[in-house]
């Protein structure tokens, strides 16, 4: 008996610690690189989303990466309306992501090794390993803010993330980090932390994004 309820603590103990693990949010580090020409006076206004070209090829997919941007810039006070409403600015907003097989630090011999040796009792021992390399990301946002009457350019941005995640969260994130200073000029590049809950769950928009009757996209250098 004493066994079992030894066992039910350690089993407890166990689930405990595991959802501790879950519920620690998660650090994302990027490398952020700003350029501003935002007026000192200037608060944030209206805004609608513009689209490039190849973003108005795909309008599900860049709707979707608007709408992980949007929570970061009503952080900031920006609202977003429809384009018939003449708004403030105008800001384009995109994703570029790079998949490679592994990690620059992974093992270069990672499918496998062998190996040998005599023990003192000269018995012959022989060891296998398998190791299967996990894919590794390299994302990076941008973000571009323009007058919407004299088309200016009043604020670039963009963070870079490397490492093994993908989700949604992360690349909120990156919005995130990559709008931390506007609109004040800051130190470029330079590293910014961002937490976020170990799901990877997206942050939600305070008000869902309707569609834009003009063009947006990852911002055009």
């Amino acid at each position: 008996m004493d066994t079992i309820k030894r066992w039910g603590t350690a089993a407890c103990l166990a689930a405990a610690v595991v959802l501790a693990g879950c519920a620690t949010p998660r650090l994302i580090e990027s490398d952020v690189t700003s350029y501003t020409q935002w007026p000192e006076q200037r608060r944030p206004g209206t805004f609608t989303f513009e689209r490039l070209p190849s973003q108005q090829a795909r309008p599900e997919e860049q709707a979707r990466i608007e709408a992980l941007a949007l929570p970061a810039l009503q952080q900031l006070g920006f609202r977003l309306v429809p384009e018939s409403a003449q708004p403030d600015v105008t800001i384009q907003v995109g994703v570029s992501r790079t998949r490679y097989d592994r990690a620059p630090w992974d093992d270069p011999w990672p499918y496998g090794y062998a190996g040998w040796g005599f023990g003192h009792r000269f018995a012959l021992g022989v060891g296998l390993g398998w190791q299967i390399p996990s894919p590794y990301y390299v994302f990076q946002v941008a973000v571009l803010i323009r007058d919407a009457k004299t088309k200016q350019v009043l604020y670039e941005t963009s963070a870079r993330h490397d490492g093994r995640w993908t989700d949604e969260g992360l690349q909120a994130a990156l919005f995130e980090a990559a709008l931390k200073d506007f609109p004040r000029p800051a130190l470029s590049p330079r590293r910014v932390r961002i937490e976020i809950p170990r799901d990877g769950s997206a942050p939600a928009a305070a008000a869902s994004a309707p569609q834009p009757g003009a063009p947006a996209g990852s911002p055009a250098r």
